[in-house]
């Protein structure tokens, strides 16, 4: 019950950004549902294989490269899914960076029994 929260107040954080956001698109409720769903599935898939190849450069940048990572999945979940658009590696960025502090946000409002 949990996870499903989870990924509709996702959603919910994907609609409010790409309210705010003048180059972030997505079509519909559906869409940021599916959007939630796949950066989740790609957060838990790909992103630790990028990690794990990108070590180096991370550890030199102090491991602000894996800001860049995020909007390597942002970038990715936008060519998977029709309906959903972000232009740009910069947009990405600020989306990656607006998103993670919007989750955090709401997911406080599910608190841990």
């Amino acid at each position: 019950m949990k996870l499903i929260l989870r990924i509709l107040l996702s959603a919910l954080a994907v609609v409010i950004l790409s309210k705010i956001l003048p180059n972030v698109w997505v079509d519909s409720y559906l869409t940021a549902i599916i959007v939630a769903i796949v950066l989740s599935l790609l957060n838990f898939i790909v992103k630790p294989i990028l990690v794990i190849l990108t070590l180096p450069v991370t550890v030199l940048t102090l491991g602000l490269f894996l800001l860049i990572i995020n909007a390597i999945i942002i970038l990715l979940a936008d060519k998977l899914i029709d309906g959903f658009s972000v232009d740009g590696i910069w947009w990405a960025l600020l989306f990656s960076l607006l998103l993670s502090f919007l989750q955090s946000i709401l997911f406080s409002l599910l608190k841990e029994d």
